[in-house]
Order: structure tokens, then sequence, then C-alpha cells
């Protein structure tokens, strides 16, 4: 990779320090809303460099703001979270961590999503950009984000007055790993990330002795046939150019073989990448649930909850151009890749550019050993052989995907900030 920004020389320096934060992270791993210790870190790391510091914003978050004389507000945005799942990776520095989940369990908790190297690279990246002021003017908004993991996290800070509290930025930059050789880099203008809509469906019966099946409205029965039904909107009702997925995660219902029990659980997942699309499929959703429900002769209607809702990630076509520029001059031009498709995942960093009305670009960088990577792509093997994230043997190569996302994000910040 080339060095051809101004902060790129002094990395090497700042790497084993950088090294030793991602490990002592992904040891110390945090339930969303919970990151009170990754928060700690990310703070003082912003002190340390200079920023005005604020934290416990939207519950954990942490805005760090360096004022550099006239000139743009780039904002810079990592999330924190880790997930409640146990690690299998046989790491030196792998998380035994458990903590107590919203509900009230103890749960396993790791970095199964690379939310780790998300906090260090912005970390990286804050350190760099404040050591070096003499290349840049205006103001860099560090951001490190909680629960992204719930879709709670940025709407939260937005609700704690992010958009009071801060300068309007001109331009919001976010990046993650992802399967793929570690380095290599890859965007897509315009759509780049899937919505995503969490549904609880409860369908209300009448329970009964399970040899009198006459006397009662079996909600098992109902909620089979909702299951079945549902699968036909994606492959009835969505055109063949046009994408969607409903995955039923849960169905829940009774305790035992002899009792027909008074209710059931369906626990939904709908992607969608377009909001015409999103609308007709959670509609249809509705509709088919009613109906089961009425033709079942329930005695209630049921209850449809949407639990989590993550916004479209859309990438702003002229911010997104820039920020290619910039990471091409900054690394071999064969590293950095246009997608020709969205990718499928889903995140919350789209509300902020949403709702503030300013353009944000999100790109991603791999985090697979690149030899492993070639030989399972050679073979055909890579949703077989290539942990994806959320995966417990999910964890990045810390180099060289380490310094990419700090040159990355250097690069595209030092980029905005030089705008005329």
């Amino acid at each position: 990779m080339t060095q051809t920004n101004p902060l790129a020389a002094s990395l090497d320096a700042l790497l084993p320090e950088l090294r030793d934060v991602y490990r002592d992270i992904h040891s110390h791993p945090e339930l969303s809303m919970q990151e009170q210790r990754t928060a700690n870190i990310a703070a003082t790391s912003l002190q340390r460099a200079g920023y005005d510091v604020t934290t416990g914003i939207g519950g954990t978050g942490v805005v760090g703001v360096l004022a550099n004389g006239d000139g743009p507000t780039v904002m810079l945005r990592a999330d924190m979270d880790a997930l409640p799942v146990e690690e299998a990776t046989g790491l030196p520095y792998a998380s035994t961590a458990t903590a107590t989940d919203a509900e009230g369990n103890t749960v396993p908790v790791m970095h199964a999503c690379g939310h780790d190297m998300h906090v260090t690279w912005l970390i990286g990246a804050t350190t760099q950009l404040a050591r070096s002021r003499d290349a840049w003017q205006g103001t860099v908004l560090a951001v490190f984000q909680p629960a992204e993991e719930t879709a709670q996290g940025a709407q939260a800070m937005i609700d704690d007055g992010l958009f009071e509290r801060f300068p309007k930025p001109a331009v919001i930059l976010g990046q993650h790993v992802m399967p793929g050789p570690a380095g290599a880099i890859s965007y897509r203008p315009g759509t780049t990330q899937a919505a995503a809509d969490s549904l609880e469906i409860r369908l209300f019966g009448r329970g009964a002795h399970g040899s009198m099946p006459e006397s009662s409205v079996d909600p098992v029965v109902m909620a089979a046939a909702s299951v079945l039904r549902l699968q036909t909107i994606v492959s009835r009702e969505v055109a063949a150019n046009q994408a969607a997925v409903v995955t039923i995660g849960a169905l829940q219902s009774g305790t035992k073989d002899n009792v027909i029990p008074d209710e059931a659980l369906l626990k939904l997942n709908v992607r969608t990448f377009d909001e015409q699309v999103r609308s007709h499929v959670l509609n249809a959703i509705k509709r088919i649930i009613d109906a089961e429900a009425t033709a079942s002769g329930a005695p209630r209607p049921p209850e449809i909850t949407i639990t989590e809702h993550y916004p479209l990630t859309v990438n702003d076509p002229d911010a997104t151009a820039r920020v290619a520029a910039a990471l091409r001059a900054q690394f071999l031009a064969t590293s950095v890749q246009a997608l020709a498709a969205p990718v499928s995942a889903s995140e919350d960093f789209g509300s902020f550019g949403t709702e503030w009305q300013v353009p944000s670009v999100f790109w991603y960088i791999g985090g697979t050993d690149p030899d492993a990577y070639h030989k399972a792509e050679q073979a055909g093997r890579v949703a077989q052989d290539i942990p994806t994230n959320h995966n417990p043997t999910f964890a990045p190569v810390i180099h060289p995907t380490l310094e990419s996302g700090v040159q990355a994000m250097t690069a595209a910040a030092l980029d905005a900030l030089t705008a005329p």
C-alpha cells in the first residue's frame, strides 16, 4: 500500500499501542448500552490527543471535538458494542467474559462483529489527525456510538441532543470490517446496506386438552399456517428485479404434548433495499397474520410489534466519489473496488446522515487472512470456510487490517477537511 497522506509516516510508531488497545477491547467486550469500559478507553484517548470530550450521550456514547481553524466539520463514527456469543477463536486474547443481558440472563460476550476494530481504527485516526494539525483546517467530530447491534445507539445519541450540542458536519464517514482479504476496501454509491425490521407477532388461541381439539382454537396450527404463507410474500409478491428477505427465526408455543396452548409467538426478520418494497412486505405480513387469525376463529386479533428497525444505509454519490478517490490515492488502486450490489447486512449508521440531512459515506475493509481467503475462493468454499461477522470464530487478523482502517479513515477525513 502507498503512503501519500502526511499522517501515514507516523503510523508505524503508533501501531504497537493500537495493537494493545485492540487486544484489550477484544478481551473485554461489553453488550449494547453497557459499554462503560470501552467508552472510557475512547474518551481517555481523545482527551490525551487534545479533543474536547463529552461522555454519556445516549447512554454510553462519547463525542470528541477538535477545532482547528476555519473549515468544514467532518464526523467520524465507530460503534462499540459486542454480542451475546461465546468466542471460539482460540486466540490468546479471546474473550471469556459474561454479562447480564436486558432480560436478566447471564450470557457469554464476544466482539463477533468487529466493533473492537472499529473503535481502535477511530482512536488511531483521531490521534493521527490531532498530531498533524498543520495538514488540515476545520473541525473533527469523533463519535463513538453504543448499541449498534440492537438498533438503539444512533437514535439514542440523536435523542440526547447530538444535533443540538455539536457542530453540524459537512459529511459523515464510517467503515466496517468484513470477510474478505485483509486490507481490501469496497464501497458502493447509493444504497449500500439493507433496511432491517425485527417483528414479534403474538397469536391468540384458546387452550384445551390435547384430546379435545374441538374445544380449542389452536395457536400452533395458526402459527404454522402463518409461517408457510409468509414465505409467499417474497416468492409471489416481490418482483424478480427487486429483493427482500423474510425470515422466521423463532416459533414458540406450548409446554407439553397433550396441552393445546393459549398463545404462539413468531419472531421475524425482514431485509429490504427499497422503501416501497419494505412498506409492501410489512403490510403483507400484517394482512396474512390477520387473515390467518380470522380464518382460525381467534378470540383476539394478533399483536404485531416492530422491536428493531435499521434504516437503509445510503451513500451520497458525490461524497462517495470523493472518498473513493481519496482511498485510491492512499492505497493501491486494485485494493479499492466498487461493489456491484448492496450488502444484505444492516446498520444504524445511516440515521445520522438521514436525520441531520447531510451526506454520509460508509465503506468496508476486509479482515480475513489473505492466504486463507484466496484458498477458499479458489476452492469455491468462501461461504463454508471463511467465518462471517457474528460467527463464534470471527476475528480479523490484526495486520494489515488495523493499519488499513486507520489509514482509510484518516485519508477520507483529510480529503474532506481540505475540501474547497
